[in-house]
């Protein structure tokens, strides 16, 4: 009778330890991600589903990572827009990482720089207020808009990460803008075969606030 009393109490204590340990240590729970962007992460002119935020979904599921996608992105979005919706994206999905891939459609229309800085630390100061990680994709510009105005908004990304402490894509682009057989008649937005790369380019970074 006293061993299985012994039995008993070490069962309990075990069942203690698991109900301890999985409220300690919750990373069972599903994460939401939140995708903010423009035309490059709507899948502009592409087969829905084909897109880099659409392989993201899928690579997740395949990596046994829980976690829920939002896409979030309209084609032609600004800095300007984002802000104005992304307040109301945070409340309605409780987002856990924000990706902010916006800046292009600011630089195309020659838009002040110092606004579309404004715009991006409005963004993250609202993500960690609502308690999330925030990831900015970094952009580049043809340098015929200007070689001094192309550079200024590129070095924008990476000043405005580290100084809100935000993690950052340093080119969402990369393996990709060099290679123009991987653009649409435009030349402006990526055919279905680049947008895997550009997954590449993000999937590094967000691993690492995943895992945190």
């Amino acid at each position: 009778m006293f061993l299985n009393f012994k039995k008993k109490c070490q069962l309990l204590a075990v069942l203690c330890l698991l109900i301890t340990s999985a409220a300690v240590y919750p990373h069972s729970a599903p994460k939401t991600i939140l995708v903010l962007g423009d035309s490059l992460s709507a899948e502009y002119g592409l087969v829905r589903g084909t897109g880099w935020v659409a392989l993201l979904e899928k690579r997740l599921a395949e990596n046994h990572i829980n976690a829920k996608l939002i896409n979030a992105s309209i084609s032609g979005e600004t800095t300007s827009g984002g802000k104005a919706r992304l307040a109301a994206l945070l409340k309605q999905h409780q987002a856990h990482i924000l990706i902010i891939e916006l800046g292009g459609n600011d630089a195309l229309r020659g838009l002040d720089l110092a606004a579309s800085e404004k715009n991006f630390r409005e963004m993250l100061a609202m993500a960690k207020a609502a308690q999330a990680k925030s990831l900015l994709v970094a952009m580049r510009i043809p340098p015929n808009y200007g070689k001094t105005y192309s550079e200024q908004f590129f070095a924008m990304y990476a000043k405005i990460a580290k100084e809100n402490q935000a993690s950052l894509v340093p080119f969402f682009l990369q393996g990709v803008a060099d290679k123009p057989e991987l653009f649409q008649a435009d030349r402006i937005h990526l055919k279905a075969e680049a947008h895997p790369i550009m997954l590449d380019n993000v999937w590094a970074p967000l691993q690492i606030l995943l895992k945190k």
